[in-house]
């Protein structure tokens, strides 16, 4: 009596199958979009058959990611800032990114759809993965992260109008030579706990180079979402202070007379672990997926079709830090940390509009966190790009008139110790 071939030999065989299947997908998809532009350019109809310039599509997978191997590998973390960059591909042609066919979402173990693996709160960076988002051709199919397009948050609809016009090559690579971080920065033990960081990229400064091997090994598009860079600050209000003895110029915080600061300054773009930023708000993951997907007109479809995608890039604005001293001493517990948190005022930051009070806040701010240097310890200034706490201009001008005319606050004000500012750490009226 025959038992049949064995397991192995069955599992090959269908194996094969879908690779036969995959294969004919691929030429059928080919062959359709090759059929479409040519028929609009028989038909003089040049600007579409110039949108429908073949491209991989979402559901065909090319043969480099078919034969590619998990993120990780030979990639090597660098123990300095010795960084080297990855290799820039050659300048592809221009082209649309667009096929006949609209896809409206992609689905797990979709035929070409192949994830990079992403562990969040794993400490290995290797271990853990990069975190992808680019739509070019040859990682749209390796993204896992949702996002509207590429890096950039809330200026991913400026890269869409300039993908749209033609001024913006879908498949650039940028050069990532000499844009190492300006300092270093971790690891810490809290990057490895995926319920510590959850609403951004810990690793995002040193991406580009950390999976370098795997950038040009797999043809990969991926990005920092961190940059760290040094500078100097100089504010009419703290020349002031340095006159009036407020600041004491010392050559290495405050550099001069003129009240001029070096800085160490972060900029981050928000990076969500949906499961870490659902349990921070107590509800459950399903519930926010669907909240944003709703109320955000449904842009964001995978949301919903993709729950093995666990994290997600908002399209909103990030925040920066400038650290005053050395970046080093920030995480260190034996000394002190002067830290002002402050949500983006627009007209009051930086146009000094009377509307409201924020500046004297935010130059306070300042102040005490170049003493807190100066004296050995560190002064953060944690900047976030929500204006208004993230009720927009419009909201906060019309709250902010409404607010002053009940409580008759004189909005000509200006001395931050007339507001009975006491202490750095203070939240904005």
């Amino acid at each position: 009596m025959s038992t049949g071939s064995p397991p192995e030999e069955a599992l090959a065989q269908v194996l094969g199958s879908l690779r036969s299947i995959q294969q004919t997908q691929s030429d059928l998809v080919a062959a359709v979009d090759s059929l479409t532009q040519r028929y609009h350019q028989l038909s003089g109809d040049a600007n579409v058959a110039a949108a429908l310039a073949p491209s991989p599509a979402i559901g065909v997978a090319p043969e480099a990611l078919r034969t590619s191997d998990a993120a990780g590998g030979s990639d090597q973390q660098s123990s300095d800032l010795t960084l080297q960059a990855p290799a820039v591909p050659s300048s592809p042609s221009q082209r649309s990114g667009l096929t006949s066919r609209i896809i409206l979402t992609t689905y797990p173990k979709q035929i070409g759809i192949k994830p990079l693996p992403l562990i969040w709160g794993e400490g290995e960076p290797h271990r853990r993965g990069p975190v992808v988002v680019s739509r070019s051709s040859s990682t749209i199919g390796r993204r896992n992260a949702n996002t509207a397009l590429a890096s950039g948050g809330s200026y991913s609809i400026y890269y869409a109008l300039a993908v749209a016009s033609k001024q913006l090559n879908l498949e650039h690579r940028p050069d990532f030579t000499n844009t190492e971080p300006a300092a270093k920065i971790g690891p810490f033990p809290q990057w490895g706990d995926p319920q510590k960081i959850v609403a951004m990229d810990p690793w995002g400064h040193l991406a580009p180079w950390l999976f370098k091997d795997t950038i040009e090994r797999d043809n990969v598009d991926i990005r920092p979402t961190i940059a760290i860079t040094k500078a100097h600050m100089k504010l009419p209000e703290l020349e002031e202070s340095v006159r009036t003895g407020r600041l004491v110029p010392d050559g290495k915080v405050c550099i001069n007379n003129l009240g001029e600061l070096a800085v160490t300054k972060f900029a981050v773009e928000p990076v969500w672990y949906l499961p870490g930023v659902a349990e921070r708000f107590g509800i459950d993951e399903g519930a926010l997926r669907r909240s944003l997907f709703e109320h955000t007109g449904g842009s964001y479809p995978e949301l919903i079709t993709r729950g093995d995608i666990k994290v997600f890039l908002p399209p909103i604005g990030g925040l920066t830090v400038y650290c005053f001293g050395d970046p080093a001493k920030m995480s260190d517990e034996s000394v002190r940390l002067a830290l002002r948190i402050h949500d983006e005022c627009n007209g009051s930051d930086v146009f000094g509009s009377d509307i409201c009070t924020c500046r004297p806040y935010l130059i306070f701010g300042i102040e005490e966190a170049v003493k807190e240097a100066q004296n050995g310890g560190s002064g953060v200034v944690i900047y976030f790009r929500k204006e208004g706490r993230a009720l927009g201009e419009v909201t906060k001008s019309c709250t902010t008139l409404v607010s002053g005319v009940k409580t008759g606050l004189q909005t000509t004000s200006r001395e931050p110790r007339t507001l009975q500012v006491s202490r750095t750490c203070v939240s904005k009226p």
